[in-house]
């Protein structure tokens, strides 16, 4: 991308504008926030209007050797920015060109570790918590959140069964090995201790929950139904996915004489979407968690933490991939939720424009990631011919012999005994049910009631009836008995 192309786009994490020379601490303040975070540049010469002014020809020296003095004398550790002119439509610009330093955190001298770090969070430069500065001097160890050991959990007394389930499903055993080489426990003066990242798999940390909401309308007004998930991350994650396909619309399509249901928004692109904010998102900060809103036009998904900080905006677009909690991510990848590093933008893209949505939105919000999928908006209803040419003419549509209305009286039931007192409950969203329990038996071969009451977030005797009328409808067979039992997918006769 071209620096005028850059000015077109206007400010951001990793780009300032400003007309003339800003103050001496602006600047050494922009290059620690650039520093710490993504890199970045600053450039001076262009408007608020990202117009281009240029600098006068006489202040062009004397503006390069102040900022090298303002970043070398009041930046530590020390900085060594790249500082250049480029002249564009005949103006020159000044640009400072900071890149992401490998010491952090930088601190602007006089103020101190604990007072002048800085971060860039979108297009302004924002002092750092304590707890962030904490973070950089992890990375700077190369050590991510879910690294660390977490000390203050004995292993011993750690349920670690939801993740052996998961483990056991792809026909692999969670040992004490696999347990070691994927990071999920260190010794620590001699004593075995979970990582973060097994606290975070099993939803162990309090601040490891997922909420979710159904809005009415198009804003946070009014909501119509609100959950909060706990426990493993797997069974957030597909409470999650069930909590959204439980609130939006299934499309109808006819083949030949079948019919086959799909949902508004393609569930590739969902199971995507949550699959990265659960393993992306930052765990190190304990007042925060994942909220999913679903509303009348969008499905929003945000995410605590925005991209690592050696991505930006442009590289996340271009499908480079960079991995804020490795530990988190080798699991999911070992147990089959991701298929290749750097591709899950693509797959959400190409899913949706493939049945005609808008592409989703993707962006940095702030220190979060916001992800908005478009939905299909309720169309108007169909208007009713009013002319002769638009009505079928052809009286094999309407039945006019005796042998297709029932006249006995056994067909019509007369009697109370034959008429239930209240109405039979038919959900509409039994269909949409139905296809979650399809779905989750194509990808584990069989499921079982307990496994279905997590999925729908249902209780077990609304799972029980919903298994059963699959079971009726041909769809599924049972086996086994009492707690030994499933279901599978029906097998087709040859």
């Amino acid at each position: 991308m071209t620096l005028l192309q850059q000015i077109a786009q206007g400010e951001g994490k990793t780009l300032e504008l400003k007309r003339e020379l800003p103050k001496n601490e602006h600047i050494a303040r922009t290059a620690i926030a650039f520093a710490n975070t993504a890199g970045g540049k600053l450039i001076i010469g262009v408007d608020d209007q990202r117009s281009i002014v240029g600098v006068p020809d006489e202040q062009l020296f004397p503006l390069l050797d102040q900022i090298t003095s303002i970043v070398l004398d009041r930046c530590h550790p020390p900085l060594l920015p790249e500082i250049y002119t480029a002249n564009i439509d005949g103006k020159l610009l000044v640009v400072m060109e900071v890149f992401r330093g490998n010491l952090p955190p930088y601190y602007l001298k006089k103020e101190g570790r604990q007072q002048g770090t800085y971060l860039r969070i979108g297009a302004s430069n924002r002092k750092a918590t304590e707890l962030q500065i904490t973070e950089m001097e992890r990375l700077r160890s190369n050590i991510g959140f879910d690294e660390d050991i977490c000390t203050e959990q004995d292993l011993q007394h750690l349920d670690l069964k939801p993740l052996q389930t998961r483990f056991a499903l792809r026909g692999k055993e969670l040992n004490g090995d696999k347990l070691n080489n994927l990071k999920l426990v260190k010794v620590e003066q001699g004593k075995l201790h979970p990582t973060n990242g097994l606290m975070i798999l099993l939803g162990q940390l309090p601040h490891v929950t997922t909420k979710c909401a159904r809005f009415k309308g198009q804003n946070m007004g009014l909501f119509l139904d609100q959950k909060e998930f706990s426990g493993d991350l797997f069974s957030q994650l597909e409470q999650t996915e069930a909590f959204i396909k439980n609130h939006i619309h299934l499309r109808g399509e006819i083949n030949g004489l079948q019919r086959t249901d799909t949902l508004e928004i393609p569930a590739t692109a969902l199971r995507e979407a949550l699959t990265n904010a659960f393993i992306h998102r930052d765990y190190s900060n304990p007042g925060r968690d994942i909220k999913v809103g679903v509303y009348d036009d969008i499905v929003n998904i945000v995410s605590p933490g925005g991209f690592p900080n050696t991505l930006s905006q442009d590289g996340f677009i271009e499908g480079r991939s960079e991995v804020r909690n490795r530990v988190i991510a080798r699991v999911f990848k070992e147990l089959g939720y991701i298929e290749q590093w750097g591709s899950g933008l693509q797959r959400i893209r190409l899913s949706c424009e493939s049945i005609g949505l808008k592409t989703p939105m993707i962006r940095e919000h702030g220190d979060c990631v916001d992800v908005e999928f478009y939905r299909l908006l309720t169309q108007a209803p169909t208007k009713m011919p009013d002319t002769p040419a638009e009505v079928p003419d052809t009286a094999a549509e309407v039945p006019d012999t005796p042998s297709e209305v029932p006249d006995t009286p056994a067909e019509v039931p007369d009697t109370p005994a034959e008429v239930p007192d209240t109405p039979v409950e038919v959900p509409d969203n039994s269909q949409k049910q139905e296809l979650l329990i399809l779905q989750a038996i194509a990808q584990s071969a069989k499921i079982t009631t307990s496994t279905v009451i997590t999925l729908l977030a249902v209780k077990e005797r609304r799972a029980r009836h919903v298994l059963n009328t699959m079971v009726e409808k041909g769809l599924l067979e049972k086996f086994g008995t009492a707690r030994s039992t499933y279901y599978a997918a029906k097998r087709r006769k040859e």
